[in-house]
C-alpha cells in the first residue's frame, strides 16, 4: 500500500486515509471560512501536514472542494434514494426522506456539523464545475421522488417532478431553517410536523393501483 510521509513531521499514513484527513480538515476550513477566504496553508495546518504533502493529493483548493462536494453529494442522494426504497408504505416513505434531509443537513450523526452547507449554501456557485454538482445532486433526488409519485399517482412526468421540487425543496430549506435556528424544536418533532403537512397533500392524490 502507498504511503505518504510528511518529512516535516515525520508522520506516515496510508494514502487513502492521508487523504481522507486532508479532505475532514478542508472541509471544517471550508465550513467555517467559505471557500474564498480558505487557504491551502490553512488546510494543511489543520491537518497537521505540510503544503508538498497536501499538494501530493490535491493540486489546488478547486480540487479539494469538488471532493469533498463528490463525497456529500453522493451521501444525501444514497440517502433519499434508501428513505424511498425502505418501504412501500407511502406516508412511511415522506417520513424517510424528511428525515434524510434533516439527518444530512444536522450532521451529528456523521459527525460533520456543517458538511450541508457545502452544497446547499456554496459561496462558489458561479464556479461551472460546483454549480454542475450542486444542481446534478438536485436532479437526481428531484427525479428519484418523481419516479415514486409518477409510479403511484399516475401523474405525468411533469406533475409528478413538480410536486417532487415542492417536496424535497421544503424538506431541505425547513431542515436548513431549523439548525440555523438552533434547533428550536427536537428533530423529531420537526419531522413530525413537516411530514404531517406534506402529508396531508400528498396523499389527496389518488393512487394510480387502489
Amino acid at each position: 500500500m502507498t504511503e505518504t510521509v510528511d518529512s516535516s513531521r515525520g508522520a506516515r499514513l496510508p494514502r487513502s486515509a492521508r487523504r481522507k484527513q486532508l479532505l475532514a480538515a478542508a472541509q471544517e476550513v471550508f465550513v467555517n471560512n467559505g471557500y474564498h477566504a480558505a487557504a491551502m496553508d490553512d488546510i494543511a495546518v489543520r491537518a497537521g501536514v505540510s503544503k508538498p504533502v497536501l499538494y501530493q493529493h490535491f493540486p489546488g483548493k478547486l480540487d479539494l472542494y469538488l471532493a469533498l462536494l463528490d463525497t456529500h453529494a453522493e451521501d444525501v442522494l444514497d440517502r433519499v434514494r434508501r428513505a424511498l426504497a425502505e418501504t412501500e408504505d407511502n406516508r412511511i416513505r415522506v417520513h424517510n426522506v424528511l428525515t434524510a434531509y434533516f439527518d444530512f443537513v444536522d450532521g451529528e450523526d456523521r459527525g460533520d456539523e456543517g458538511a450541508f452547507r457545502l452544497i446547499f449554501e456554496s459561496d462558489l456557485g458561479n464556479e461551472p464545475a460546483v454549480r454542475e454538482r450542486v444542481d446534478r445532486v438536485a436532479r437526481l433526488t428531484m427525479q428519484a421522488v418523481a419516479d415514486t409519485v409518477a409510479a403511484d399517482t399516475g401523474l405525468g412526468r411533469a406533475q409528478a417532478e413538480l410536486l417532487s421540487v415542492a417536496l424535497t425543496g421544503a424538506a431541505q430549506i425547513t431542515a436548513t431553517w431549523w439548525l440555523d435556528a438552533d434547533r428550536p424544536i427536537s428533530k423529531a418533532e420537526a419531522v413530525r410536523l413537516l411530514e404531517t403537512l406534506q402529508w396531508r397533500g400528498i396523499s389527496n392524490f389518488p393512487l394510480n393501483n387502489p
